[in-house]
């Protein structure tokens, strides 16, 4: 099974953060067991502004499949951004999740994240992992 990794999700491992880091730690090592892990360029970009050098992010990034984005994620992205916006979404720039999210559905992945919510919405036959799940 491919898991695409969330960008909520190695935040959290790169900044340690308080709250999160032992389930992202723990769900990452757990799915590194038996699946491939994977990134797409999207979720590359937003785990980047971590790091100075990019030879720094390659390393932390080495255990990661690097996928390509499908055209048909930009098409699932825009129209899901869409009903986004016709049910009242009010934030201006959310699209890197719905291209995210988009990547995962078309592609029949599973999404590693710890903030379902729009996923859900959006993508209701995409296979989550969350907090939410346990």
């Amino acid at each position: 099974m491919t898991v695409l990794v969330d960008s909520n999700v190695l935040l959290d491992v790169f900044t340690e953060d308080k709250d999160w880091l032992l389930w992202s730690t723990e769900k990452i090592a757990e799915h590194a067991e038996n699946d491939v892990l994977a990134i797409n360029p999207i979720i590359y970009a937003e785990v980047s502004l971590q790091f100075s050098r990019i030879e720094d992010l390659d390393d932390a990034l080495l255990d990661f499949s690097r996928l390509a984005l499908p055209w048909e994620a930009g098409f699932l992205a825009g129209r899901s951004f869409l009903q986004y916006g016709q049910r009242g979404g009010t934030r201006r720039w959310p699209l890197p999740d719905f291209y995210i999210g988009a990547h995962a559905s078309v592609s029949g992945w599973t999404l590693l994240t710890r903030d379902p919510q729009r996923y859900r919405t959006y993508f209701p036959r995409l296979a989550i992992i969350s907090p939410e799940e346990e």
